[in-house]
């Protein structure tokens, strides 16, 4: 096959009316263009490394994904880690607030077997809807399918259907890793990295029987795998009047006779 020039590229194979060269000079000949095919070849794999590249630099999970400022207390590193794995035992709001400034820099969210995920929340909560896929009702494949959203998302939120076993958990987490993506459960995960959950609440807005909800105040408590991590808790407004996802400031409350930080003011007669 050497001898008589007859080594043909994948690509001159395929084409039609392709044919084996005959020996002599006509096989001279089209080896010296199979050697320019494949280097042709060369230049368009080349090419495509190159814009794979480009592509792979303007990831935002380099380091580590952003994250609501005010869940940033919460999480080591006041980010989300690439590979890591964060469970959101019971709300929705806080698992989106999760999403939301990685998504405002560009990252693809995922989101597998919430119903109730509210795409006008999404939005309003500050989620990129052209980078959101959504996959409400994955059946018995749930698993399956956020195996899959890590390979096009940087963050999979997934509520868990049933057992997860410790193989599934460590087949994902290394896939998580490769892909540089990061899992939000919204429920229990075996060896979650970090476990967010409301230790208390209280709404307000409600007067003497009238009035309408307005905000709620609660407490989130930061728990790390199996207690590496000391818990940490933060007073959020989930959610403030407005519907964001912020800091709880309380007011400060002067006491009776304390005039710190005060100063006369004339008054009219």
């Amino acid at each position: 096959m050497f001898e008589h020039d007859v080594m043909q590229t994948a690509a001159a194979l395929r084409s039609p009316g392709a044919r084996a060269p005959r020996p002599g000079r006509d096989g001279a000949a089209r080896g010296a263009d199979h050697i320019a095919d494949a280097r042709a070849a060369l230049d368009r794999i080349t090419s495509l490394r190159s814009r794979v590249a480009d592509m792979e630099a303007t990831r935002v999970d380099t380091a580590g994904l952003p994250t609501a400022p005010a869940l940033e207390p919460l999480l080591p590193g006041g980010a989300i880690r690439v590979g890591g794995t964060y469970a959101v035992p019971e709300s929705v709001l806080l698992a989106m607030t999760m999403l939301q400034a990685a998504s405002a820099a560009g990252a693809w969210c995922a989101v597998v077997g919430v119903p109730s995920f509210g795409v006008e929340a999404a939005a309003a909560a500050g989620i990129d809807l052209e980078r959101l896929v959504l996959v409400p009702d994955p059946g018995d494949q749930w698993l399956a399918v956020t195996s899959a959203m890590a390979d096009v998302a940087q963050i999979v939120l997934t509520r868990p259907l049933g057992r997860v076993v410790p193989g599934d958990v460590a087949r994902l987490s290394a896939r998580l890793r490769q892909r540089g993506a990061a899992l939000v459960a919204l429920g229990s995960w075996p060896g979650a990295d970090v476990t967010l959950r409301v230790t208390s609440s209280s709404w307000s807005g409600i007067g003497q029987g009238h009035g309408h909800l307005t905000e709620r105040r609660a407490t989130v408590t930061a728990t790390g795998r199996a207690g590496a991590v000391r818990p940490v808790s933060a007073e959020l407004l989930l959610p403030a009047a407005d519907g964001v996802v912020r800091a709880a400031v309380q007011a400060p409350v002067a006491l009776p006779g304390d005039t710190r930080g005060f100063r006369p003011v004339a008054v009219a007669s």
